[in-house]
């Protein structure tokens, strides 16, 4: 290494979650002289904005072996690294730095404070007592790996362009096209990264009246339409990615189309298909929640006997049916609300339970405001250790969070993901350091 250029033992291009417990870790273990860029003013900006200013820390679900089922991308060969460190280890982690987790009725887990703020103090406190440098402003602009070993690394820094000398690098650019370049100038493929956790556009949108309307559960059965020659979707086929996608939960109705927990699972397990097919796809939405053609029968000839007397707009077949929605379906069947269900018509009885079972919408691209926070794609897992993260083209080089080709649905998945990489990074580099 050249005596005239700064020398660290460890920098982390990347001052994310991912970034940071990467840094935290080597520094904790006992490397000194650990760097940590990140390009804006302010470090941790997803962790910031995550969960409406809350940030889903992570989730209780506390066995790798069912954790690995919320990743789209990824999830079988996380199985090793989660075993190591996985949902219950970064409670643990956040706990013993003073940050208490708290877990809400659908395995969400939150700090006590409701407030993202006090993750990125946790985080930042912990680095500025383990000896972590945090250099804001600053991107990695270039990295050549050495013959001899380590790194040379080109900065940009406002209207300065240093240069430093690292013994080990961790690439924790997230989804930024700036980290994949990087990646790839260093000898990495890249899986080609597309949006995931989106909601649905339906155009025109037939659900338009029932904005805000929220219902649980839900099935979701999505289609892609059928490929046209020479088309994207023709790809989607030939590639072999599957065409059909299943989901249940809660939904939310939008002005655009459809949103909630359900939709944006739907969405990040049919990411690259969808993508490929150009966001056009039939959506087969099962408003019962899964209740089977007789078990509708019999809620309906209760109703009838139960009922009878009453108008069918004051009596749905079950309490957990919105209203809204129960009047939106009877219009679309062309029911009077007023009628009393014993003189409700039968042919319009199997009309709506039919609806009730399956309504068919039409898919015509994504939600707008690009609110999607994750993408699907980086680099592939077979080109890293994943036992340390280290990179399997470049000695010295390890790659966490996002930039891999791993994603997660929403509920604290991804952020769990950065947590168990970025700390597998760094116990790597600091026992590297006696080597």
């Amino acid at each position: 290494m050249s005596s005239s250029t700064p020398f660290w033992n460890l920098v982390v291009a990347g001052g994310g979650p991912a970034g940071f417990m990467a840094a935290i870790t080597a520094a904790e273990a006992g490397l000194d002289r650990v760097l940590l860029l990140e390009s804006t003013p302010e470090p941790l900006g997803k962790v910031r904005i995550s969960g409406g200013g809350r940030c889903n820390v992570t989730h209780a679900c506390w066995d790798p072996r069912e954790l690995v089922g919320h990743y789209p991308r990824g999830g079988r060969a996380l199985r090793g690294p989660f075993s190591r460190f996985a949902s219950g280890d970064a409670v643990a982690w956040f706990d013993e730095r003073g940050l208490e987790l708290v877990e809400e009725a659908d395995g969400r887990l939150f700090p006590r404070s409701n407030r993202s703020s006090s993750v990125i103090q946790t985080l930042r406190e912990a680095a500025g007592r383990a000896g972590v440098v945090v250099q804001t402003h600053t991107a990695l602009q270039r990295a050549e790996a050495l013959p001899a070993g380590g790194f040379a690394l080109a900065l940009r820094c406002g209207d300065d362009a240093p240069s430093l000398q690292c013994q080990r690098l961790v690439l924790a650019t997230g989804s930024h096209p700036s980290g994949r370049r990087l990646a790839q100038a260093l000898g990495h493929g890249l899986v080609p990264p597309v949006p995931s956790l989106f909601t649905l556009a339906f155009r025109p949108n037939p659900l338009l009246v029932l904005a805000g309307v929220s219902q649980d559960p839900v099935g979701l059965d999505l289609e892609l339409e059928d490929p046209l020659p020479g088309s994207a979707g023709r790809a989607a086929h030939t590639a072999g990615l599957p065409r059909r996608f299943r989901q249940q939960g809660p939904v939310l109705i939008t002005h655009w189309g459809l949103s909630g927990p359900a939709t944006l699972r739907l969405t990040a397990f049919a990411a690259r298909a969808l993508h490929h097919g150009g966001y056009h796809a039939t959506l087969r939405l099962d408003w019962s929640g899964g209740r089977s053609q007789a078990e509708l029968e019999q809620l309906f000839a209760l109703c009838r006997q139960e009922q009878a007397r009453r108008q069918l707009s004051n009596a749905r077949p079950w309490p957990q049916l919105s209203r809204r929605l129960w009047l939106h379906l009877l219009d679309q069947q062309g029911a009077d609300p007023e009628l009393r269900w014993a003189d409700w018509p039968r042919r319009q009885e199997r009309a709506l339970i039919a609806a009730l079972r399956s309504s068919c919408y039409a898919v015509a691209g994504r939600g707008p405001f690009g609110e999607e926070f994750v993408t699907a794609g980086g680099v592939p897992l077979g080109e890293v250790n994943l036992a340390t993260m280290e990179s399997r083209q470049v000695a010295g080089l390890h790659l966490v969070g996002e930039l891999l080709d791993v994603d997660g649905v929403t509920g604290g998945f991804n952020f769990q993901h950065c947590w168990t990489s970025g700390w597998l990074a760094g116990q790597a580099v600091a026992a590297a350091r006696g080597h």
